[in-house]
């Protein structure tokens, strides 16, 4: 049986500090539905997430194209903060966006979506913490667990996983038909 993600590329941000669930959970979930996951970092050595789990980027995110992708997640924690300062990052991302591609941002996930500047107009969710600097970028604050605003997919924070998990898969479906 094949999965509702058979044949489409997924692309997972990763970097130290990452919010362990969010990130394993969202990678699970995407290779169940038959998604092909890559993990991409700035490094492609082994980081550990907020709460001690190791993960490893498949490659470097460099080396990854929007071309070749439907969708690019951005899980939370504290990695963002070091992902958005990355220049193959935020030209990843916003290069995404701006082919209609998926763009999956979740919990402190939005900081990259700030930094590559793609927020402003749109609906948005994350972390509290994040709430006045998602404001001051131009996105319009929404307190729910997970929706979908043109092509970007929202996250609150890590109870809303399974909320954003299924509004992340139904958008990676539509946009593939």
């Amino acid at each position: 049986m094949n999965g509702r993600l058979e044949g489409r590329k997924v692309v997972v941000l990763l970097a130290e500090g990452f919010e362990d669930l969010e990130f394993w959970v969202t990678v699970m979930r995407l290779r169940e539905e038959g998604a092909d996951v890559t993990i991409a970092g700035p490094t492609t050595d082994a980081v550990r997430g907020k709460h001690g789990l190791e993960a490893r980027a498949d490659v470097s995110v460099d080396g990854v194209s929007a071309d070749a992708v439907d969708a690019v997640v951005v899980p939370g924690g504290w990695a963002p903060d070091t992902l958005r300062r990355s220049a193959a990052v935020i030209d990843l991302v916003h290069a995404a966006h701006e082919r209609g591609r998926i763009v999956g941002l979740i919990c402190h996930g939005g900081l990259v979506g700030i930094s590559a500047g793609i927020v402003k107009g749109s609906r948005a969710t994350g972390s509290l913490g994040i709430k006045d600097d998602l404001v001051n970028a131009g996105a319009a604050w929404v307190d729910e667990p997970a929706f979908r605003d043109g092509n970007i997919v929202w996250g609150r924070v890590v109870e809303d996983i399974p909320d954003f998990c299924r509004e992340l898969v139904a958008a990676i479906e539509d946009a593939s038909r």
